[in-house]
């Protein structure tokens, strides 16, 4: 009896606070939705919907991917609704350019940020901490490439995306000019538009302004 006393002495102020074992307490689906009403900004948009011509290609609802599991069940791209706006943007520059975006990610569920972190081992290089969650827990990021509207084929970048390798640094010299010239472009359309690319992944785009939105929890199956 003493031994079941100590566990719940340890275990209550978690089920009181909703934290998890990294000290995080999500925003759930009931959360979220009574946050919309006092601030319109944090509504979760479904990015098809309102990008025109948006290409998505959701890796982590197959198993390419760097786990090699999939870890949504349904192929959606999401991002909060300044940060759709400022996309929207970015997709007409890009077409006016002959280009048009591809998605391979917005929105993520904690969930999945604590499962990234540890199939990594803790490596936080190229995964976000659990510890404080990630930009696209927030619905503030988005991870792309750039297509070309003609031939419908991804521009060349340095690397494949999600690649845990140097060549992935926005940095990282390259040397063919063909390449050096899309990843330029496809740097300074976003931050023009409100976005910053991460030190890590060309592909990976935070939107400017991040901070004010919370960490979420929420399935993609709850927001349908």
């Amino acid at each position: 009896m003493k031994l079941l006393s100590i566990l719940f002495a340890l275990l209550l102020p978690l089920a009181v606070t909703g934290q998890n074992k990294y000290g995080l307490n999500p925003t759930n689906f009931v959360q979220y939705k009574a946050s919309l009403k006092s601030d319109p900004d944090k509504e979760l948009v479904d990015l098809e919907k309102v990008i025109p011509g948006v290409v998505l290609d959701i890796r982590y609802a197959t198993t390419n991917n760097l786990t090699n599991e999939k870890i949504y069940r349904l192929a959606k791209a999401y991002a909060r609704k300044p940060v759709a706006e400022a996309l929207k943007k970015a997709q007409a520059d890009f077409v006016k350019l002959g280009y048009a975006i591809k998605i391979f990610d917005g929105y993520r569920p904690y969930s999945a940020t604590v499962k990234f972190y540890e199939t990594m081992n803790g490596d936080t290089t190229y995964v976000a901490s659990p510890y404080k969650g990630s930009r696209h827990n927030r619905g503030c990021a988005i991870d792309m490439t750039i297509l070309d509207l003609k031939s419908k084929k991804d521009l060349k970048m340095p690397s494949e995306y999600d690649a845990p390798v140097k060549e992935s640094w926005p940095s990282t010299p390259v040397a063919d000019p063909e390449v050096r010239k899309n990843r330029d472009t496809l740097i300074s359309v976003m931050e023009r538009n409100g976005f910053k690319v991460y030190t890590t992944e060309w592909w990976h785009f935070d939107f400017v302004g991040w901070e004010k939105f919370e960490v979420m929890n929420i399935d993609f199956e709850e927001l349908r």
